[in-house]
C-alpha cells in the first residue's frame, strides 16, 4: 500500500467532488472457479484500492459527504476462518492502517444504511461489473435487481475518473515496475520465438515472468502467429519461420498498477523484406504517435496522425490509392487498421472501463466517431499531464474483412484490392507502449523494450 495519507487525502478529493449524500464503494468478493472453496485469483475491485488499497475480500467502504466521515465495514474472521487462513488483521485494524476511524460488521452497515434511507437520497455507487454486488446493493438499497446499473451515480462516475485520469508520482513508479517484469517477458519470450515451439510454451513463460514479478499478467495473454485476430487467445499452433508472432501481454505489481506492451517478430529471428515493408510502417505510426503526444492535443488527433503515417505507407506499396487526406478521411486505412490508437492504463490495463468507456476516454468536448475503426478508439479526450495511455497502431490482413469490403465495394476508390489479395497470407502486427502524458510532451515508460527490427534481429540472435 501507499501511506495512509495517500488514502485519506483520495477520499477526501472525492467527497468534495461529489459534494452530498453517502458513497458506497464495495471492494470485491472472492469468485468460486469450480465449487465454492476452489476460487478464482482475488481481485479486489480498482475503486476500492484506489480509495482504501486494501487487498482483503469482502470489504465495503463508505464515504459520508455530510459528515466527513468514511467507514468500513466486513466481518472479522472467526476461528473456523483462521484454521484454513491463519490469523488475520481485524476491520478495525485494517480500517486504521488506511485512516479509517470507523468500522463494523455487515450487521453495522445495513443498520447504517436503514439509519440513512429515510432522511437520504438514494446511495451514489458506481455500476457493477460483477453479479454479487450488483446482488449486494440490490439487497442494502431495496433495490429490483435489474434497476441497479440504472441508478448508479453519474456524480460519482465522473467524480472517479476526474481524479484517476491523473497518476501522481508513486502511481507512476508502480507503472513503471509493471513493465520492468513486462521487460522480462517480452525480451525473454523473444529468445524462445524459434521454429518448432509452441506458443503455448511462450504464452507459459511470459505468466511465469509476471508472477516473479509479484503479481499476475493484467490480461490474459496474447501469444500468436495468426496476428490478423485482434485478440486472439488460443496458443496451439508451432511455431514456422515466415509467420510474424504478436505477443501482447502485461502484468500488475503487487499493488495491482498495470503494464500493456505489444511486440511482434519473426519465427526464427529474422525479418524478411515483405514482413520487415510492413513492420516499419507500423513502427513508423508508433513513433509519430509519440512524437505528437502531448497536453492540449486530443487523443483522436494523435490517432489521425498515426493513421496518416499507415496510409501513407500503404499507398507506397499500392495497396491503397488516392490522397493520403482522402483515405484517412474515408477510413480506408481502417480495412488493415480496425481498432484504435490506445486506451487509458492504471489499475486497470483499460484504465475505469467499469465506469463506462463513453465516461473515461470521451467528455462533451470529445465525442466518439461512427466512422469504422474511429468509432473504435477507446480514448479520444483532449490530454492532460498526468495521463497514462497506450500507443499501439497495427496492421492485420484479415481475409473475412478483406472480402467484406470487396464484395459491398466499400471504399474501392481507395483500396487496389487485387494487390491487397497477395498479402491476405501475412498476419499481423502490433506494436505497443505504456506512455505517460507530460507537461510538455510525453514519455515513454520503463525501461525501452527491443522495438526497432535491428534491436528485435539482436535480442533474438542473442
Amino acid at each position: 500500500m501507499f501511506k495512509k495519507e495517500t488514502y485519506i487525502a483520495r477520499r477526501e478529493q472525492l467527497r468534495k467532488d461529489v459534494g452530498h449524500g453517502i458513497i458506497i464503494l464495495p471492494g470485491n468478493h472472492e469468485a468460486p472457479c469450480n465449487y465454492k472453496d476452489n476460487t478464482y485469483w482475488f481481485r479486489q475491485d480498482s475503486t476500492f484500492l484506489y480509495f482504501f488499497g486494501l487487498q482483503r475480500e469482502d470489504l465495503v467502504g463508505v464515504l459520508d459527504c455530510e459528515t466527513g466521515k468514511d467507514y468500513l465495514f466486513a466481518n472479522d474472521y472467526d476461528i473456523d476462518d483462521i484454521i484454513w487462513t491463519g490469523p488475520l488483521p481485524s476491520v478495525k485494524e485494517l480500517a486504521e492502517s488506511v485512516g479509517v476511524e470507523n468500522s463494523g460488521s455487515m450487521k453495522d452497515l445495513r443498520k447504517y444504511l436503514d439509519g440513512k434511507r429515510p432522511t437520504s437520497a438514494l446511495p451514489h455507487y458506481l455500476p457493477p461489473y460483477r453479479a454479487d454486488i450488483r446482488a449486494d446493493l440490490s439487497e442494502w438499497l431495496g433495490l429490483v435487481l435489474g434497476s441497479v446499473n440504472r441508478h448508479a451515480s453519474m456524480e460519482l462516475i465522473l467524480a472517479c475518473v476526474k481524479q484517476r485520469s491523473i497518476k501522481s508520482a508513486e502511481e507512476i513508479e508502480e507503472i513503471e515496475k509493471a513493465i520492468a517484469t513486462a521487460y522480462n517477458m517480452h525480451v525473454g519470450a523473444m529468445k524462445l520465438a524459434m521454429p518448432g515451439r509452441y506458443e503455448y510454451e511462450l504464452a507459459g513463460f511470459m505468466e511465469g515472468e509476471a508472477w516473479k514479478g509479484n503479481g499476475p499478467v493484467s490480461f490474459p495473454v496474447i501469444m500468436t502467429v495468426h496476428g490478423e485476430t485482434l485478440h486472439n487467445h488460443g496458443h496451439n499452433n508451432r511455431l514456422e519461420v515466415g509467420r510474424m508472432l504478436v505477443m501482447d501481454a502485461g502484468c500488475e505489481t503487487s499493488m495491482n498498477y498495470c503494464s500493456d506492451i505489444t511486440r511482434t517478430v519473426p519465427v526464427g529471428g529474422k525479418f524478411n523484406e515483405r514482413q520487415k515493408t510492413i513492420y516499419e510502417i507500423v513502427l513508423n505510426a508508433n513513433l509519430e504517435a509519440a512524437r505528437v503526444t502531448r497536453p492540449g492535443i486530443t487523443y483522436k488527433e494523435v490517432h489521425t496522425a498515426a493513421s496518416r503515417v499507415l496510409a501513407q505507407g500503404y499507398k507506397n506499396l499500392g495497396i491503397l490509392k488516392g490522397s493520403v487526406d482522402d483515405i484517412v478521411a474515408n477510413g480506408a486505412h481502417s480495412l488493415l487498421m480496425p481498432h484504435g490508437l490506445g486506451h487509458m492504463m492504471g489499475l486497470d490495463v483499460h484504465d475505469m472501463e467499469n465506469y463506462g468507456q463513453i465516461n473515461v476516454g470521451y467528455d462533451n468536448e470529445t465525442r466518439p466517431s461512427e466512422q469504422f475503426g474511429l468509432g473504435s478508439l477507446r480514448c479520444g479526450r483532449r490530454l492532460q499531464p498526468g495521463f497514462v495511455i497506450t500507443d499501439e497502431p497495427g496492421c492485420y490482413f484479415i481475409p473475412a474483412l478483406i472480402d467484406k469490403w470487396r464484395a459491398e465495394g466499400t471504399n474501392k476508390d481507395f483500396v487496389n484490392f487485387d494487390e491487397l489479395e497477395k498479402w491476405k497470407d501475412f498476419g499481423g502486427i502490433r506494436i505497443e507502449d505504456d506512455i505517460l502524458v507530460t507537461e510538455t510532451g510525453c514519455r515513454v515508460l520503463g525501461k525501452p523494450i527491443p522495438k526497432t527490427v535491428k534491436e528485435i534481429e539482436e535480442t533474438m540472435a542473442s
